[in-house]
Order: C-alpha cells, then structure tokens, then sequence
C-alpha cells in the first residue's frame, strides 16, 4: 500500500522476457549440450582441491539481495527497494509502507493484532 507520491518509486520486476528468441545465446557455442557442469566449471582462483571442500566461490553470504530492508515494526524483510514498512504493518497502519504516510483511516475498522 503506497501513497500517490511513491507510486513513481515503485521497483520493476527483473525477469527476463520469456517470448525472446534465446537462439542467439546457443548458435555464438557459448552453451554446451550435455555438459557436465561440475568439471565444465572455472575454479576460483587461488583455490586448491583441498581447500575448498565443496564451497563455491558465490556463497550465499556474497550474493546480491534486492530486498535487504526490514520492516521498522515487525523486522520482517520487505518486499520493495525503499520500503520502511513491509505490506502487514501498513496495511495494518493505513500507512504508506515507503513514506509512512497516513493514507487510510483504520479506527472503523476491526483488525485483530497478533
């Protein structure tokens, strides 16, 4: 639930576009039919077989996480890039859950707070 104002700040949604011809991709030899992809592949560098015992080089520590922000009430993960709040607590609130702007009077409504 987003003010007026915050509906320009909106993210998109990265996915790829699911009708473009992906054949470009195979034709350049980039893509191996049948490949193995443990022994196809690259080994981080600086890493012995000993040494790295299972561990990728992109551990899930490392990687990119869109939505890293938590809610300032419930400390949940949010679900948009400037969110403060996340959708229960604004909803809950009548709040806007980027700005916190009051957007909807709740004292008519009933809602049970768990």
């Amino acid at each position: 639930m987003v003010c007026t104002k915050c509906e320009k700040k909106l993210s998109k949604v990265a996915a790829p576009d699911p009708f473009k011809s992906t054949t470009v991709s195979i034709k350049d030899g980039s893509r191996k039919i049948g490949e193995n992809k443990l022994i196809g592949r690259p080994k981080p560098p600086g890493a012995t077989p000993s040494s790295s015992r299972g561990v990728s080089a992109t551990s899930s520590k490392n990687r990119y996480q869109p939505y890293a922000g938590k809610c300032k009430d419930c400390k949940q993960s949010v679900t948009q890039n400037q969110a403060k709040y996340c959708h229960g607590c604004a909803f809950k609130k009548g709040i806007c859950s980027i700005c916190g702007k009051q957007i909807l009077d709740t004292s008519g409504y009933q809602m049970v707070n768990k």
